[in-house]
């Protein structure tokens, strides 16, 4: 542990050995991608893919050791349920940092498959992180607005239909897709923004995971049903974590079935899209009161 380290030391210190574990297993992906991409021979693809998923999960394990070995830190980690590398997961998680990312690739490692992102089109250009996610097939999506379908009517449903033909190669071998329900990464502004009625989250966008399961339900085992809680951070968890002041990280994992309940037409069918927001919202009702229990002990 080297948290005992002044932070103003520790932090780019700590930063920049993410960076360089960012770098070289995002360098080594992309260039198995572009290998992928001239050889598409079955058997050599698949070869390639299990690299590419130990590859991801190398990313996520070398990023949680460096923050072990900077930061005095506690993992707590529990899983309600039985977890295998041979089933299709969707994860529906809260979102609080970009760090989250990193514990959730590093802490899964040989329990399921490598997590994969729904990412929106733009970040193909981030760099390293834009191709790497592009080599692991990772679907880009095109989302189109209620309004922008209403000037355009002969694109509705295209979204789906494009976002689905993405999905096909994740039929190949067993994946794990992440949607951070929220949108978007907590902030007490945020919270206030958008008036939530929950107190540790902000209200659940039922769109986004309905087009998940509209386009690849029947491929999915289960719903991982995922809390993250960083109890004593002060201001960002990143910034908490790189400065190697982070204590505590609490992670509880729900094993859920997929029913017909959560597989329908969302944004056609009046009456599924109500009882899945109902789901949805009981969802993070009970998510909600997990996190206040967690912190209270803490």
């Amino acid at each position: 542990m080297l948290s005992f380290i002044p932070w103003v030391v520790i932090f780019p210190i700590h930063l920049a050995l993410q960076l360089i574990n960012l770098v070289l297993w995002s360098s080594l992906i992309i260039v198995l991608g572009i290998l992928k991409l001239i050889l598409p021979i079955a058997v050599i693809t698949k070869l390639i893919n299990q690299l590419l998923n130990c590859f991801t999960h190398a990313f996520g394990i070398g990023s949680v050791r460096l923050i072990k070995c900077f930061n005095s830190v506690e993992l707590d980690y529990q899983i309600d349920g039985k977890l295998s590398q041979t089933n299709w997961y969707l994860i529906i998680s809260n979102h609080l940092s970009w760090l989250d990312i990193n514990l959730l690739i590093g802490l899964t490692a040989g329990k399921i498959p490598a997590p994969k992102f729904f990412l929106k089109k733009e970040l193909i250009w981030l760099p390293f992180v834009g191709l790497g996610a592009w080599a692991l097939d990772m679907p880009f999506m095109q989302r189109y607005s209620r309004q922008f379908i209403e000037r355009n009517p002969h694109l509705k449903g295209k979204d789906i239909e494009t976002t689905k033909k993405s999905c096909e190669k994740f039929r190949q071998s067993p994946t794990s897709v992440i949607n951070f329900v929220e949108g978007n990464r907590y902030t007490p502004e945020k919270h206030k923004q958008r008036a939530s009625k929950y107190v540790n989250l902000l209200p659940p966008k039922a769109g986004g995971i309905a087009f998940t399961l509209a386009a690849m339900g029947e491929l999915f085992t289960n719903i991982l049903d995922i809390t993250i809680v960083y109890p004593n951070a002060q201001g960002s968890p990143a910034l908490s974590m790189l400065a190697g002041k982070l204590k505590k990280v609490s992670i509880r994992i729900k094993v859920k079935p997929i029913s017909q309940q959560v597989i329908g037409d969302y944004f056609n069918d009046p009456e599924f899209k109500q009882n899945f927001q109902l789901w949805l919202n009981q969802v993070w009702s009970e998510k909600d009161q997990l996190i206040t229990d967690i912190k209270e002990k803490n």
